[in-house]
């Protein structure tokens, strides 16, 4: 019965360790790729790098982005966040954009689940920092960037 017990937890964390480290993959491919592409500085395209802070419980971590412009003016958003260098996460948000004063105002909600919930995204960015907050229901925060040196 224990050795049974011990399979099913070595089989769960298994799974969860290959679901955690596929999706990395993907995106660090993608990261790696978008490098070979400089952003354009009339943009908010690209690579962006940084931290993510939450205000609720002070857990923080790095974080990155890759975005890109797609056909309907959006904003494809793919954010990869770490958390005390073990976990890590991703998720994805179309942003909508707007030119505002040199800066780039942009709002945006993904539903990301009965586990995470609807997150609502608000921010500026420049060609080169970029800031947003982010809220849902039980946590809130920001999310602090720059562009990657090359």
């Amino acid at each position: 019965m224990i050795q049974a017990l011990r399979k099913q937890v070595v089989r769960g964390v298994a799974l969860a360790a290959l679901l955690v480290f596929s999706g990395c993959s993907t995106f660090n491919r993608d990261w790696k790729a978008a490098a070979a592409n400089p952003s354009p500085a009339s943009s908010i395209e690209g690579r962006w790098e940084g931290k993510w802070l939450s205000d609720h419980n002070g857990h923080n971590g790095r974080l990155r982005a890759l975005i890109r412009r797609l056909d309907n003016g959006q904003y494809e958003t793919r954010f990869h966040a770490e958390y005390g260098g073990i976990l890590s996460f991703g998720m994805q948000v179309n942003l909508d954009v707007k030119p505002a004063g040199g800066l780039w105002q942009f709002s945006g909600e993904e539903n990301l689940g009965k586990s995470y919930g609807m997150y609502r995204y608000e921010g500026k960015a420049s060609a080169t920092n970029f800031f947003s907050t982010y809220k849902a229901s039980f946590d809130h925060g920001t999310f602090q960037m720059t562009r990657p040196k090359p």
